[in-house]
């Protein structure tokens, strides 16, 4: 499995949402913080997207935003105009008015906040990717496909729909990663070609008696220089990366999965159930029979 797509197998859980909202000007609309991932793309019009202690963000048809940890935010249509409506569960779909008309399509994705990857974590509160012409043509796709599937009704739509909400959040954060600039952290990590083939292995087997040396084999590196890079562009040591890849890699299996211990400590490199449990207990400060038999709720109340 690619670096990205194993990155969202294990922070994923529950089910995605979406809808589409048609707003005439002027219209105002607060979203409260929310623990899970948002996003808004404009198909139709403009807006304005506005938070504390933050620029305001024009937004224009075909743009994309991505908020990895559901920051409290506005849109608006313009910035002088008030808020009257606050999202929630019983959301009127279209607000007439006397001015032009802004689709938008908005939604969220359930990402456990107990085994976040740092791929995730290091993005900022708000992710915008602008409409640019013959850029990531997938994700355009993407959003075609599901504004049709919520438009019309389709046979198979509520099939349909969830993975088209899958495949949109894997094009926001694969366009995020080719558009970054950013010389250290994970797009760095992921461009690296030396590095990125250390962290398949990695995540392709967390079971190996990875070393270093081993590591730094697969890189191409000698193993002080492979040390350094990953250090630098990943942010901390290789030992240290696989041990908390071994463990969302063990969270992921305890929560999805009802093998017994033994076979998630051996699918982790753990070579007894005690071993495993102790580094469980140390990084999630829970045993791992607990971990598993307690809801999700309170394990994010406990992360956050």
């Amino acid at each position: 499995m690619d670096l990205l797509s194993g990155v969202l197998a294990t922070a994923k859980t529950g089910s995605p949402a979406s809808g589409l909202f048609v707003r005439h000007a002027p219209w105002g609309r607060a979203y409260p913080r929310i623990e899970s991932a948002g996003f808004h793309v404009v198909l139709q019009g403009s807006c304005w997207l506005t938070r504390p202690d933050a620029e305001p963000l024009a937004l224009g048809a075909g743009d994309a935003v991505f908020m990895p940890r559901g920051v409290a935010h506005d849109l608006l249509d313009q910035l002088d105009s008030p808020v009257t409506e606050t999202a929630g569960p019983e959301d009127v779909r279209v607000v007439a008015g006397p001015g032009a008309p802004a689709t938008l399509l908005c939604g969220s994705y359930q990402l456990a906040a107990d085994r976040t990857h740092p791929l995730l974590t290091e993005l900022p509160e708000v992710v915008h990717i602008p409409a640019r012409l013959g850029t990531h043509p997938s994700l355009r796709a993407a959003v075609d496909l599901l504004a049709d599937e919520l438009t019309d009704t389709h046979p198979g739509a509520d099939a349909a729909i969830p993975p088209l909400l899958d495949l949109l959040l894997l094009y926001l954060l694969r366009a995020r990663l080719a558009d970054s600039e950013q010389t250290t952290g994970w797009a760095a990590a992921v461009a690296d070609p030396d590095i990125s083939r250390a962290l398949r292995a990695v995540h392709d087997n967390p079971a190996h008696g990875w070393t270093v040396e081993s590591l730094g084999a697969r890189a191409g590196l000698s193993r002080a220089a492979f040390a350094k890079r990953f250090t630098a562009l990943v942010g901390e040591p290789p030992l240290t990366y696989l041990t908390r890849w071994r463990m969302l890699t063990a969270a992921r299996l305890l929560r999805d999965t009802d093998h017994p211990l033994s076979t998630v400590a051996r699918h982790t490199g753990y070579s007894s159930e005690y071993a495993f449990s102790k580094a469980f207990k140390r990084e999630f400060a829970t045993a791992p029979g607990r971990y598993r038999s307690t809801p999700t709720e309170v394990m994010k109340a406990g992360a956050s």
